[in-house]
């Protein structure tokens, strides 16, 4: 019997996750069908994507960038522009899946379309649930549509879960690699530069989320998403460091049996579970060789040496609008830092004031939303000016 044909959107194709998207859905062929790519100013890169992989139309986010591609290209599909652009893509109910790769809160809007016309939806823009995931959920149940994590970590609690009842889990337990600086002295993590804070040692991703994980904010917002995604409370998800980055998570249950999902470090399969769930595809990849690895180890995330995963757990208590604020304030944060404008140590104090600062909305909308997003961002900037 002839497999049905599945159609693929990849908002952010130009990214690390959606040009690996693209991979995979190179690998795995018929019957799955490209529809739209997007980006927001990387044209070229997607004028190349759109000659390798022929989509049937594009949409690009920023105006000149838009100009620019129509301008440089003979692409004869649509072209779509601006934000309404990305949304249009996002909703079109010739959609299957999909693939939500969109840096940060720009990701926001055009997944709440995607999940108003009923898509499956595969998140790999975790700020969108840190943001709004108090909006979103309702919206899937709403809508009739499905949510699957792409992330490594909330995949691998996905998989964990298979055949088992929500009723029956514990906790989760969330692994961090540590970033580059888990061994560095804590005196010294004021030094630190950006070129050593986007050294990984196991992942390959782009600029802001490996500063993310050098912070161990990127573990707060994993904590947050794991929230919204399998309804557990915060105080059942737990951060452990495992620099080998072999267990991805783990699920503990309620008669003491734990699950862990485990592999090399590697993003296509998690991206190709979203996409062919809830079944497997072959996937040429490194195999995992215990033997060669010899152990496993375990340490404890601080807190209190890395208190962005702390102000996560905070913010995730309050509800509400705090993760907005929150995540407004760490991409302002992220980007002073990689421009060399603040020191590592100063991110989750810019984050702390905002926070302070910022007027707490118990149940905002999707427009308060993006309204409190845009005025924490002219905050934390401010703060990013002070010595």
């Amino acid at each position: 019997m002839e497999a049905a044909q599945r159609t693929i959107s990849v908002l952010g194709s130009t990214g690390s996750i959606g040009t690996q998207t693209l991979d995979v859905l190179s690998r795995l062929g018929p019957p799955y069908q490209l529809r739209w790519i997007t980006c927001n100013t990387r044209w070229q890169d997607l004028a190349a994507q759109v000659e390798r992989f022929k989509p049937y139309g594009v949409a690009i986010r920023d105006a000149d960038a838009y100009t620019a591609f129509k301008q440089a290209t003979s692409f004869s599909g649509p072209i779509l522009c601006g934000e309404e652009g990305l949304s249009q893509a996002a909703a079109d109910p010739e959609n299957d899946v999909v693939m939500s790769a969109m840096v940060g809160f720009s990701g926001v809007v055009p997944t709440m379309h995607a999940i108003r016309a009923g898509h499956q939806v595969g998140l790999a823009n975790k700020e969108t649930l840190v943001s709004a995931g108090q909006i979103m959920l309702p919206a899937v149940e709403q809508f009739g549509a499905t949510l699957l994590a792409v992330d490594s970590e909330h995949s691998a609690i996905l998989q964990c879960m298979v055949g088992e009842r929500t009723a029956d889990i514990d906790r989760f337990i969330i692994t961090a690699s540590g970033g580059p600086f888990r061994t560095t002295p804590a005196a010294d993590l004021e030094r630190v530069t950006a070129a050593q804070a986007l050294k990984h040692p196991n992942w390959s991703m782009g600029a802001k989320i490996t500063i993310d994980s050098a912070t161990l904010m990127n573990k707060g917002f994993e904590v947050m998403e794991a929230r919204w995604l399998f309804d557990l409370e915060p105080d059942r998800i737990d951060v452990i460091v495992h620099p080998q980055s072999i267990i991805h998570s783990m699920v503990e249950f309620i008669d003491g049996s734990v699950k862990a999902q485990m592999g090399v470090p590697t993003m296509l399969v998690p991206i190709q579970y979203a996409l062919t769930f809830p079944h497997r595809a072959e996937l040429d990849v490194p195999r995992m060789d215990l033997a060669a690895l010899g152990q496993l180890t375990f340490e404890p995330a601080d807190q209190d040496r890395f208190p962005c995963l702390r102000l996560a757990y905070e913010a995730l208590r309050e509800g509400g609008s705090a993760g907005c604020v929150l995540n407004a304030a760490n991409e302002v944060a992220v980007q002073a830092f990689l421009e060399r404008k603040i020191l590592f140590t100063r991110i989750p104090t810019i984050i702390e004031e905002t926070l302070s600062h910022m007027e707490h909305l118990s149940h905002p909308s999707l427009d308060a939303i993006v309204e409190l997003d845009q005025e924490s961002r002219e905050f934390a900037s401010t703060l990013t000016l002070r010595p």
